[in-house]
């Protein structure tokens, strides 16, 4: 029997003129305690929370649930990359785990970018975001793995690839989103990482950029860790965070 879905906000009906619909808290640390510590101290000035590769192995679904029912949506942020029946099953049942939003690299192929998409089906409300080219990556980087040409372009191309195998919406640096809008228009979500508020310390991350410049670039999420998570106030950073969005 399907298990049923916890009810979430349609992503019709978010409305994104609130700055707190556009940002998404990332809880990368190792325990569930650790993350219910950070949802509490944020409090209502989020309502977004990635749950990634760390908590995820640390503990399992059992975080993912926790958040979804108190109300939170979760972004499940695995990036699966796998052979196509891999990866639509681990799709159904994140499905079923009532997350809000997944994601997969573009990379993949196209077999597996759909494998994903139809697999999603079962939850009309869930996204499935391809990812593009990994913040913590520059062309140099890229040519190591063997992949040639402009940042952008492949920014872009993959991206492309993405929504052509129906993915909803893709993830990339708001430094490649002008040129994702030019190319592909401005109908999908853009989810960025790896952004950093002025002043922060940019850690690993290399295509950074500030909250104010990713909504002006057209992204339309973004994800926030350490700068909200480590501070000694995380409430009041996120409403910073949640203000210079709003300007």
């Amino acid at each position: 029997m399907q298990a049923t879905l916890p009810n979430r906000i349609p992503e019709s009906e978010i409305r994104l003129e609130d700055p707190r619909e556009r940002l998404i808290v990332a809880l990368d640390v190792s325990s569930a305690a650790a993350a219910q510590r950070i949802v509490a101290a944020v409090g209502d000035a989020a309502l977004s929370y990635k749950v990634g590769m760390q908590l995820y192995t640390a503990e399992g679904p059992r975080v993912v649930h926790d958040l979804v029912a108190s109300g939170r949506r979760v972004f499940l942020d695995l990036k699966y990359h796998d052979i196509p029946n891999t990866v639509g099953a681990a799709v159904a049942e994140a499905a079923r785990l009532g997350v809000s939003m997944l994601t997969v690299h573009a990379a993949g192929s196209e077999k597996m970018l759909r494998a994903a998409a139809e697999a999603a089906k079962t939850d009309p409300q869930l996204m499935v975001l391809g990812v593009t080219v990994l913040t913590s990556l520059d062309e140099h980087d890229m040519e190591k793995t063997g992949v040639r040409g402009p940042l952008e372009e492949n920014v872009v191309r993959l991206a492309s690839l993405a929504l052509e195998n129906g993915c909803r919406g893709i993830v990339t640096s708001a430094r490649e989103a002008p040129a994702v809008r030019a190319k592909l228009g401005y109908e999908f979500p853009i989810v960025t990482p790896g952004v950093r508020p002025a002043g922060s310390s940019v850690g690993d991350q290399v295509r950074v950029v500030t909250p104010a410049d990713a909504i002006a670039a057209g992204v339309s999420r973004i994800v926030v860790g350490r700068p909200i998570t480590q501070a000694s106030d995380p409430a009041a950073q996120a409403r910073a965070i949640l203000a210079e969005m709003a300007r």
